[in-house]
């Protein structure tokens, strides 16, 4: 079996395909751990101007610190909010948050959920 492969090996054609193997399964291999993105990466949300114009306005509230929202949409109209923000979680402060994001958008208070961080 030894003669086999020292045979085998002295093909110059299967040289290179065994060279060109190995060179892909390092190539796979370097690419997963260096240029696969992190898990938090590929499901980032990019928040739309929309979002961000209200999570500023809401972040200069008394109490609430830095904003997130997302704004839940039907037909290009603004239905629901969902705040989440670091500051104190307190009932005055998220009644305050609450408001100002329903009059906003133009939505029911009801529909805007408000959660600390």
């Amino acid at each position: 079996m030894k003669l086999d492969v020292k045979k085998l090996w002295q093909n110059k054609t299967v040289r290179i395909i065994v060279i060109a193997l190995l060179a892909l399964v390092l190539l796979i291999a370097a690419w997963k751990v260096f240029y696969q993105g992190s898990k938090e990466e590929k499901s980032a949300y990019i928040p739309t101007q929309q979002e961000t114009r209200l999570a500023l306005l809401l972040s200069k509230i008394e109490g609430v610190g830095e904003v997130t929202v997302m704004i839940g949409e039907e037909n290009g109209e603004a239905v629901s909010a969902i705040v989440v923000f670091d500051g104190e979680d307190e009932f005055l402060t998220r009644i305050r948050v609450i408001e100002v994001a329903a009059n906003a958008l133009g939505i029911d208070p009801n529909r805007v959920q408000v959660y600390p961080a």
